[in-house]
């Protein structure tokens, strides 16, 4: 079944599509199970014909998509002789001819369907085509990192409530919060984003770190991921790499959050955090 907050995802890469392409209509969603699609999220809709719909792997266009796990397009889908027609009363009413449908597949295997239409039946040129291709390639890459991020969630759920938990696998911890830190920005899903900070919150106070001597250190949150890519051993190049920043840029992070813990070394800035409890 697919997660509430991954319409966030699909909600985007159509935006996207229907910006870079000029399709007036997009539309797509998830599969709820191996076979079956619903259409959740519309973009340039006129009617609700479409919302809602449930697509079978073979049918129609986009179930054609499904089966064949590869792009499908068709120039007037009403008169198609390539695709089944289960689906012909829903299109008629939003009154689409050229139709483009694209799967999307997370490690060879297909968890949505993203189309784009035009209401002309017109031949759609490769611009148009890459430009869908690209859309359900943002929502693998989406998906690919909400799965590494609902993984190590469990895993690190368990690590920190488990009280037999040996004292040498705190390391695991601090690389699964170093890990975390870094997946954050690319989470869009707002729920699921504050969910991982709450977890990276409690991992870095899991170790008990903060010493009662520590003063209080408020570091912004770009400043704490770079902290945190610092104690896993990371030159500002590596950390500008995981966090998908220049290493100008990191630099000026690291430079900030020293300043602020009243570090002079990054050994020092690491230590310091530590002891404030921002990291485990």
């Amino acid at each position: 079944m697919p997660e509430p907050g991954e319409a966030v995802e699909m909600q985007a890469a159509l935006l996207r599509l229907r910006r870079t392409s000029g399709l007036p209509v997009v539309f797509g969603g998830l599969l709820h199970d191996v076979r079956h699609a619903r259409i959740a999220e519309l973009n340039g809709a006129r009617t609700a014909a479409l919302r809602g719909l449930v697509i079978s792997a073979g049918s129609g266009l986009g179930g054609k998509a499904i089966a064949l796990s590869r792009p499908c397009a068709v120039t007037d889908y009403p008169s198609s002789r390539h695709i089944s027609h289960e689906y012909d009363m829903a299109v008629a009413a939003e009154g689409l001819r050229s139709v483009v449908a694209v799967p999307v597949v997370v490690r060879r295997k297909v968890r949505g369907v993203l189309y784009g239409a035009l209401r002309e039946p017109l031949t759609l040129g490769d611009r148009t085509f890459a430009a869908a291709v690209s859309a359900a390639r943002d929502v693998e890459q989406a998906l690919v990192v909400r799965d590494e991020v609902q993984q190590l969630l469990a895993t690190t759920r368990e690590q920190v409530t488990d009280p037999d938990t040996p004292p040498g696998s705190w390391e695991h911890v601090r690389e699964a919060h170093q890990e975390l830190r870094a997946l954050a920005p690319k989470i869009l899903d707002p729920a699921l984003r504050e969910e991982l900070l709450a977890v990276c919150g409690r991992l870095a106070s899991a170790t008990g770190a903060r010493t009662p001597s520590a003063r209080r250190v408020q570091l912004a949150p770009r400043e704490v991921d770079v902290i945190t890519c610092v104690a896993t051993g990371a030159t500002n190049a590596v950390a500008a790499e995981r966090l998908g920043l220049r290493p100008e840029t990191v630099k000026g992070y690291l430079r900030s959050a020293m300043r602020k813990l009243g570090a002079h070394t990054r050994l020092e800035a690491v230590v310091a955090a530590r002891r404030a409890g921002l990291l485990p």
